[in-house]
């Protein structure tokens, strides 16, 4: 515990030196102000940290909540101005270059006074100065549009998936998928019901939750996710596990979502049959959950122990790494979600330096993997380049 605040001051304190060097170094108050500034960005990054630790603890009141929405919003603010200053400044680098070649090879005369003319510094101060209020109107620009596009009610998004050989009784066959809906203090009940809303439009074949569908307690978040009981299918709501089912008591929470009328897959498959036709449906648990617990350890051919012969073989994975054990087991496709598609820019940039495939419906071998970008969003309220989704996957002969 205490290297993990250590590593969290010491990247805190990184962030907040370059931000505050980068945006005030041509500012005209004083030093100690900039100092303050910095304290204020380190005391920002690691407010939403202290929250999630003081709900840990069994703290949940309003204070709380509003404390987790403002730490949220400021590194989510901090994020676009940390992200606009990069850019910035790994454009000035060549510019630099380019200008000290030219003045190189230009060599100017010298003036009559025997000396070349010398910037205005004070012109250089403006101009800096009025670029880094540019990024900061764009930071704050960008998080208003961030939050907008992550609390609007997520979209439909429809994806035929080609199955060879599809018998005719599963064509057309209709899989919902929510996943990643990480209801917490941001994300509450009344969201949760506008899910329910659109799922119910779309007359599922099934419904699959493909987990992170909480960051907090039973006690504390039980109340919220209850719409969720109200969810219809023709043929069951299934549900597998996710990373942050293990940080929020994940014994307590399969057998929640038990009583809200899910089926939870812990490695294990069922069948669902029309006329003549069979699916074999598998989950397994997250691709970490045995470092939580070791009965969970996630395991795609396990799933199919005793699994009759199938015309399609589904694997419900929250993490896109389990495509790999996926494949050798022999399964038609792959249904994923876990990375929120990256959620906003620039951390869209790095999840596939994790993750095999970010977001939409792609082949890897034999077998098929569809990732959603999921339906919620974790952390900050923010959703750029990434809107959430609700999924309708849609069976067809190929």
């Amino acid at each position: 515990m205490v290297w993990f605040f250590f590593i969290i001051f010491a990247i805190s304190g990184l962030l907040a030196t370059y931000i505050t060097w980068r945006l005030f170094s041509k500012a005209s108050f004083r030093r100690r102000w900039k100092i303050v500034i910095a304290l204020g960005i380190v005391a920002a990054i690691f407010t939403p940290v202290l929250a999630i630790m003081l709900r840990r603890s069994g703290f949940d009141n309003l204070g709380l909540h509003l404390l987790t929405w403002a730490g949220y919003l400021a590194v989510g603010f901090l994020s676009f101005i940390f992200s606009y200053l990069v850019i910035r400044d790994l454009l000035w680098v060549p510019l630099g270059g380019f200008k000290m070649i030219r003045s190189r090879l230009s060599k100017p005369a010298p003036s009559a006074a025997g000396s070349r003319k010398i910037a205005d510094p004070s012109r250089r101060g403006f101009l800096v100065n009025s670029m880094n209020y540019g990024i900061v109107a764009a930071a704050a620009l960008t998080t208003g549009y961030g939050i907008a596009e992550a609390k609007q009610t997520p979209r439909v998004k429809r994806v035929p998936i080609k199955i060879k050989q599809l018998p005719t009784e599963l064509d057309g066959f209709r899989i919902v998928q929510i996943t990643d809906i990480h209801v917490n203090p941001t994300f509450r009940r009344a969201a949760v019901e506008d899910i329910v809303a659109v799922v119910n439009t779309l007359d599922a074949d099934i419904v699959v939750l493909t987990g992170d569908l909480v960051d907090g307690s039973v006690a504390q978040l039980g109340f919220d996710v209850a719409p969720l009981k109200r969810i219809n299918s023709v043929s069951g709501n299934f549900f597998v596990t996710g990373n942050h089912e293990y940080y929020s008591g994940v014994i307590e929470w399969i057998e929640e979502v038990k009583r809200l009328g899910f089926s939870v897959l812990l490695n294990e498959h069922l069948v669902i049959r029309r006329g003549q036709a069979r699916m074999v449906l598998a989950g397994v648990t997250d691709y970490r959950g045995g470092n939580f617990l070791h009965s969970h350890r996630s395991d795609p051919q396990k799933a199919l122990n005793g699994a009759p012969p199938a015309n399609v073989k589904i694997l419900l994975a929250h993490q896109p790494k389990n495509i790999f054990d996926a494949a050798k087991a022999g399964y038609d496709l792959q249904i994923s979600g876990h990375t929120h598609g990256g959620q906003f820019f620039p951390w869209n940039l790095f999840v596939g330096f994790s993750q095999p495939y970010v977001s939409g419906l792609h082949k890897h071998e034999n077998t098929q993997i569809y990732v959603s970008r999921g339906t919620g969003y974790w952390g900050p309220p923010l959703r750029v380049g990434s809107p959430s989704e609700i999924t309708l996957i849609k069976l067809v002969g190929g």
